[in-house]
């Protein structure tokens, strides 16, 4: 099953795929997406408050901000690693429970991610925010790090997360039913 959805000026279909015994959702995947990757970025910045620096969690939303740094102008951008790397220094560790994820995972950041977050107004972006549960832990690490929250923007909420007063996001994705009806 899929549906169809307008994305920033474009049309997708999405597979649909179950979570759970009463829920499915539908997947919406950037990779290999350069078309819904460059209309989304370019969308976005329409919206999100001034920032000096993006960050988003490995590794879906990736090429989303790689495409809103190179829009902006900017040359870097943060991304929180699923594990750490031999390379990373004074780690700084979370956990985050998703819906899209069997298993909770750690994100964290070393050293260099501190430094480049410290003191900035930092934007945390994600393709999708659906119960926050990668949000929050990006939040937390942004704060460890001594960054300043000015935004938290994703291309799609899904469910009730599109009315957080605290999310910016481009459209609703609804949650579905079993056999695709979409969920009252």
């Amino acid at each position: 099953m899929k549906y169809k959805m307008e994305i920033a000026g474009l049309e997708r279909e999405l597979q649909l795929f179950p979570v759970s015994d009463d829920l499915s959702i539908a997947a919406f995947i950037l990779f290999g997406d350069v078309e819904i990757t460059q209309a989304a970025a370019r969308e976005l910045l329409k919206v999100v408050p001034e920032f000096d620096i993006l960050f988003t969690a490995e590794a879906k939303s990736i090429p989303l901000i790689y495409e809103m740094a190179k829009q902006a102008g900017m040359n870097e951008y943060v991304v929180a690693r699923k594990a750490p790397k031999v390379y990373m220094e004074n780690l700084i560790t979370t956990d985050v429970d998703s819906i899209t994820t069997a298993n909770v995972q750690t994100l964290c950041i070393g050293q260099r991610e501190v430094d480049m977050i410290n003191g900035k107004r930092v934007l945390i972006v994600d393709d999708v925010i659906s119960t926050g549960g990668s949000l929050a832990s990006m939040e937390i690490l942004v704060n460890e790090a001594g960054g300043n929250i000015v935004g938290k923007a994703a291309v799609l909420a899904e469910g009730d997360a599109i009315d957080r007063p605290d999310v910016i996001a481009l459209e609703k994705l609804p949650l579905f039913n079993p056999d695709g009806t979409v969920k009252g």
